[in-house]
C-alpha cells in the first residue's frame, strides 16, 4: 500500500516540518527547568517567574486562529517557514532580557511567532494525506515535537547549570534560524509543498471560518477536551523539575534529563502507533491514555525517592500521546472545508489550557504543595479520557449511520 513516505518529496517535506516542530516545542518548555534560577536571578518568587511559561502559552493560543486563516489563504508550508524564522527574534530578545518583565515580553513575542508552526503543519498533513494514513503520519510528525518538548527542558537544565540561562535562549535561536531557512527553501522548491487553492470558505472572514468550526458539535467536543487536557498534563508538568529540585535536591540538569523519559514514552507510541490503533482503536487509545496519565501523577505524588521519576514520566508520555494523537487526528477532520482554521483553534484551545493550567498549578504548588497538585491531576485526567472515549464511540456511530442513509 502506498504511504505518504513512499514519495521522497513528501517524506522530506514532513521531516522538515518535524524539525520546525522540534524548535517550537523546545521553545514551549525551555523555561521549565530554569524557573528556580530565574526566581533567584530576578529576586522574585517561583509564581512570578512562571509567567515566562504562562505568557508564552497565552500568546501561542491567542494567535492560532489568525495563522490558520492566513495559512488557508496564502499557503501553509510557506507560512510555517516565515513563523520559524520570525521566532528567532523573540528568542534572542529573551537571551538579552535585563529584567523579568522584559523576559516575559520576549516570551510573549516568541509565543506569537511560534504559534503557527505545529498547527499549520498538522493542517498541511490533513490537506495532503488521506485519513486512513493520517494518524500514523501525524505520529511520525510528532517525533520532532516530542523530542523538542523533552529537549527544551534538557537544554534549559544543562545551560542553566553551566553557562547560564541566557545561553539556552541563544542556542534555541540558532536552531530557529537554521531550520526556518531550510523550510523556506523547501516551500519554494518542493512540488509537494506548493499551495493549492482550497474550498471557497477560505476567502471568508476569520469570524466566519471560526463560526463554521464552532457550529460543528463534534468540533466543540474535541476543542473542550484538548483544553482540559492541556490544563491537566502540562500545567503540573511545568513544576516537576522544581519539585525534584526542592524535595530531593536534584540538580536542574538531572531533572531535565529525567523529563526526557516523557519523550521516550512518546517515541514508543510512535514506533507502535499502527499496532496501538489497530488493537485499541480511537476510543481505546483515549481511555487507556487517561489511565496511564493518572497512574503516573498518583505515584509521583507519593514517591519517596527521585529514582521513580524517569519511569513515571515515561508512563505519562506514553499515555499522553495515546490520548493526544487521537485528539489530533479528529481535529484534522472536524471541519475539512476550513482545516487550517479548525486545527489552529484546536492548538489554541490546547495552549490556552496549558496557560491556565500553569497559572492554577503555580498557586496549588506554592500554597498546598506538589503532592496536592499531582493528586488533583491524577483524579481528573482518567475521567477526561473515559468521557472522550465514550464520545468517540458515539461519533463513529453517527458517522456510520449518516453514511448508510446517504443516497
Amino acid at each position: 500500500m502506498t504511504t505518504p513516505f513512499s514519495d521522497p518529496h513528501r517524506a522530506r517535506a514532513i521531516l522538515l516540518l518535524s524539525m520546525a516542530a522540534f524548535a517550537s516545542a523546545a521553545s514551549m518548555r525551555i523555561c521549565d527547568a530554569m524557573l528556580p534560577a530565574l526566581a533567584e536571578h530576578f529576586s522574585t518568587s517561583t509564581v512570578e517567574a512562571s509567567h515566562v511559561v504562562s505568557f508564552f502559552a497565552i500568546a501561542y493560543g491567542l494567535l492560532q486562529a489568525f495563522f490558520g486563516t492566513l495559512g488557508d489563504r496564502i499557503g501553509k508550508y510557506r507560512l510555517i517557514a516565515y513563523c520559524t524564522l520570525a521566532s528567532t527574534a523573540g528568542t534572542l530578545a529573551a537571551a538579552f532580557a535585563g529584567s523579568l518583565d522584559w523576559l516575559v515580553v520576549a516570551r510573549f513575542l516568541s509565543g506569537m511567532t511560534a504559534a503557527g508552526i505545529i498547527p499549520l503543519s498538522m493542517a498541511w498533513i490533513g490537506d495532503t494525506v488521506a485519513y486512513e494514513h493520517r494518524q500514523a503520519t501525524l505520529a511520525r510528525f510528532l517525533g520532532g515535537q516530542i523530542l523538542g518538548l523533552v529537549s527544551g527542558q534538557f537544554i534549559s537544565g544543562v545551560f542553566t547549570d553551566t553557562f547560564g540561562w541566557r545561553w539556552a535562549f541563544a542556542f534555541l535561536a540558532t536552531i530557529f534560524l537554521g531550520v526556518g531557512w531550510r523550510v523556506l527553501q523547501e516551500a519554494r522548491n518542493n512540488p509537494s509543498a506548493q499551495h493549492v487553492a482550497a474550498h471557497p470558505l477560505v476567502r471568508a472572514s476569520i469570524l466566519t471560518q471560526v463560526g463554521v468550526v464552532l457550529a460543528t458539535p463534534w468540533a466543540r467536543v474535541v476543542l473542550i477536551t484538548v483544553f482540559i487536557e492541556g490544563m491537566l498534563v502540562f500545567g503540573p508538568m511545568a513544576f516537576v523539575p522544581t519539585f525534584l529540585h526542592t524535595r530531593f535536591s536534584v540538580a536542574l540538569t538531572t531533572a531535565g534529563v529525567m523529563m526526557m523519559a516523557f519523550g521516550a514514552g512518546g517515541f514508543l507510541y510512535i514506533v507502535f502507533a499502527r499496532h496501538f490503533v489497530r488493537r485499541l482503536g480511537e476510543p481505546g487509545l483515549a481511555g487507556v491514555g487517561g489511565v496511564m496519565l493518572a497512574l503516573a501523577w498518583l505515584i509521583l505524588a507519593t514517591e519517596n525517592h527521585w529514582a521513580w521519576t524517569p519511569f513515571l514520566t515515561f508512563l505519562a508520555g506514553l499515555g499522553f500521546y495515546q490520548l493526544h494523537n487521537t485528539l489530533q487526528t479528529n481535529a484534522t477532520q472536524m471541519a475539512p472545508s476550513v482545516r487550517g482554521t479548525a486545527v489552529s483553534l484546536f492548538a489554541s484551545a490546547f495552549f490556552l489550557g496549558q496557560s491556565l493550567g500553569v497559572f492554577i498549578s503555580s498557586h496549588i504548588f506554592s500554597n498546598l504543595g506538589a503532592e496536592t497538585l499531582f493528586f488533583v491531576a491524577a483524579a481528573l485526567i482518567p475521567v477526561l479520557g473515559a468521557v472522550f472515549s465514550w464520545r468517540v464511540k458515539l461519533h463513529h456511530r453517527i458517522v456510520a449511520a449518516q453514511a448508510k442513509s446517504a443516497p
